[in-house]
């Protein structure tokens, strides 16, 4: 059907955000339906650890690459040919705990299709969505993370416990392949004419992969045929690129200690059910829809009425973000109930939700051309603080529990909250410092 008065940029942002959640409906799927066939099979810990991470080992290795390819051949092949590869490994593997290495092989090639796909996406909308609506469309399209999240923890455990684990694969390779439909039927590289207020600002076909012989006007109206390298020295020199990984990082280590080990401050920490809790525990993931939306719109607000500079945006809702994340992050230990933690959590997850309409969306704004490569240099930083977080979190708990320390003592868990706390603060001084919401990058 032919959309009638109905932006085509609005669409791709639409086709984008459901995509995030399908992605994390996905991880959130396979974390629990491994998580079940393994206790049936009684697989140990110590293998289940290592399946759990494997995805994240492949998402870590292809973030830079992803970005790479995306600015070569255009971020919406690479989004629909990541898409095919993961929901195909869905569909074909067989859930099968004692098969330890095709289970080790599937979820590293997951983990490194969907590694292409956040550096795809920021190159489409850096494509597609003219500055002063940036904010609002990145911010829409991430809180589909958070979105997925919720409804695969709500939904999936229900579809295990009925129709078994492999179910939520096939589920999942279902909802993949229809988002693929979607995404070829309704997603295009964008002509100049959708967005002629912003051609200046650097995006539509300039944007697009250049090939060696393509011609390109100059300013003196002369032509020349060149290929844009990369700036790699440059971007890695960056002061503001670094600015954006430092608080990408801080953001996934907070996310994913706070993702992985919440249930286990409330089970092991408040002495708490977490079948008892019911949907109260997926508060702070619609606090994070909330309130990254809500970043968002301000921010465009802002940027459209000009009454604050771009720059001067970002630095702002950074810095409120991540600082009031940091003074709810250092308050989970003070509260002994289900609900103050909930509370504090779901502060803690809602502001640093609404700081990615800072830093999450400068990579735009300073490189609108390489918004796919920094997006996967910055992930890349955001993986390894998953991976580092969560590993660093489960030492601290062992090394308390050796020493005899009590779980369910708020001394113990003060350090575990502390760390990502104190990280919000610097990152958000070195945003400050560093950032900037200006073209760097020609």
């Amino acid at each position: 059907m032919r959309m009638m008065k109905f932006p085509k940029r609005y669409l791709i942002v639409i086709l984008t955000f459901i995509s995030t959640s399908v992605c994390y409906i996905e991880r959130v799927g396979f974390s629990i339906a491994y998580t079940v066939a393994a206790d049936d099979a009684k697989v140990s810990q110590s293998t289940k650890g290592m399946i759990l991470s494997t995805f994240y080992c492949g998402y870590a290795c292809s973030q830079v690459p992803g970005g790479w390819v995306a600015q070569k051949i255009g971020g919406r092949k690479v989004l629909l040919i990541s898409f095919v590869l993961w929901s195909s490994t869905c569909a074909l593997v067989p859930l099968d705990p004692s098969k330890v290495v095709v289970l080790v092989i599937a979820r590293l090639l997951v983990g490194v299709a969907q590694g292409f796909i956040f550096p795809s996406i920021h190159t489409v909308l850096a494509q597609w969505v003219p500055p002063h609506e940036r904010s609002r469309s990145v911010s829409l399209t991430m809180s589909g993370m958070y979105l997925g999240a919720a409804a695969g923890m709500l939904v999936l455990p229900s579809l295990v416990k009925y129709r078994g684990p492999q179910s939520v694969f096939l589920v999942e390779a279902a909802l993949g392949a229809m988002w693929c439909l979607l995404w070829f039927k309704y997603a295009s590289d964008p002509p100049r004419s959708e967005h002629p207020k912003a051609t200046a600002a650097g995006f539509g076909e300039s944007l697009l992969p250049l090939k060696a012989n393509q011609k390109m006007k100059v300013e003196n109206g002369g032509l020349s045929a060149r290929t844009p390298s990369i700036p790699w020295k440059k971007i890695l020199l960056s002061l503001p690129v670094w600015a954006i990984v430092v608080n990408n990082f801080t953001f996934h280590y907070a996310l994913y200690v706070l993702m992985n080990w919440l249930p286990t401050y409330f089970e092991q920490g408040l002495q708490l059910s977490l079948q008892d809790m019911g949907s109260s525990k997926m508060l702070p993931y619609c606090n994070m829809v909330i309130f990254s939306n809500i970043g968002g719109v301000v921010a465009d607000h802002l940027i459209t009425k000009r009454i604050l500079s771009v720059t001067k945006i970002r630095k702002l809702l950074n810095t409120v973000g991540f600082l009031v994340a940091a003074l709810a992050l250092m308050a989970i230990p003070i509260f002994r109930t289900a609900g103050g933690a909930i509370f504090c959590s779901s502060v803690a997850l809602g502001f640093l939700a609404l700081g990615r309409a800072g830093f999450a969306v400068n990579h735009m704004d300073i490189a609108p051309r390489y918004a796919g490569i920094l997006m996967g240099v910055s992930n890349t930083a955001g993986t390894f603080a998953g991976i580092i977080g969560v590993d660093l979190t489960g030492r601290l708990l062992e090394a308390a529990r050796s020493a005899n320390a009590d779980l369910s003592s708020p001394e113990t868990w003060r350090t575990v909250f502390y760390i990502p706390g104190f990280l919000c603060i610097f990152s958000s001084l070195v945003f400050i410092l560093f950032s900037t919401g200006e073209r760097i990058f020609d």
